[in-house]
């Protein structure tokens, strides 16, 4: 369960207190998903699945509602790998007080679900223009980062719901002054990375037991962390400065 800060002694400071800012929506998130980013709380959004309040300066703040919200959708994502537009139907359907189950991917088998093989989920897809309009950016922008190997769309011109917050972090790096160009060497050391790990689990996943091959994706994922923390801590080291 996700904790929230409590609101003030008052009626009024009470509703004040209980808005957060993203950055304090980050930090209460990432006890429970430490991979969320800004830039993917921004484009869950940008897809309609929260609607924070703004201050008259622009500033988002965000109600404990908000932050319960944002933990079904990321949880769903994580859990049962629905797309947007399903949990979207899904947490609508909760709010106007309706007892909906889960949807379930899977296929039926004389009436019951059968859950499709672990190894191929359905993953989350957002189109080109859900894309740009996540990043912020024009095509221009996004067809360069193409040609760099940066963001690349799925065989049916799609991209995984992941490449909205690789073309956010572009964007906000490019603020800073640092081109795509540059960032081909951060791409290249991640293709690495996750060729390692492909190693590690390549065994589990050509194995004939279904539990051992649904063991693989697991220990991808806890893979996949460890590395992310491990390449942040270097660079931190390197750099002699903490994030936190």
């Amino acid at each position: 369960m996700l904790q929230t800060p409590s609101g003030g002694a008052g009626h009024g400071a009470a509703a004040t207190d209980r808005l957060m800012s993203i950055g304090t929506v980050l930090n209460v998130l990432r006890d429970e998903f430490p991979e969320v980013t800004i830039s993917k709380i921004r484009f869950l959004e940008a897809e309609g699945l929260i609607e924070p309040q703004r201050t008259p300066s622009g500033y988002r703040k965000f109600s404990a509602h908000d932050v319960e919200r944002l933990g079904h959708v990321l949880r769903m994502q994580r859990d049962h790998y629905l797309p947007l537009k399903v949990i979207r139907e899904h947490l609508e359907a909760m709010e106007r007080g309706e007892a909906v189950p889960l949807p379930a991917l899977g296929r039926q088998r004389d009436g019951d679900t059968v859950p499709e093989t672990p190894e191929a989920p359905t993953a989350a897809r957002i189109g080109r223009e859900e894309l740009l309009a996540a990043a912020g950016v024009g095509e221009e922008e996004l067809r360069e980062w193409e040609s760099y190997g940066l963001v690349t769309p799925l065989e049916d011109g799609v991209y995984d719901a992941e490449a909205a917050t690789v073309a956010s972090l572009i964007a906000e790096l490019g603020r800073f002054g640092i081109e795509p160009r540059h960032l081909r060497v951060m791409k290249a050391a991640a293709d690495r990375e996750a060729g390692l790990v492909d190693q590690v689990v390549a065994p589990l996943r050509r194995h004939r037991n279904p539990q051992t091959r649904a063991h693989a994706e697991d220990r991808t994922r806890e893979l996949a962390g460890l590395t992310v923390k491990l390449h942040a801590a270097l660079v931190q080291t390197a750099l002699g400065v903490r994030l936190h």
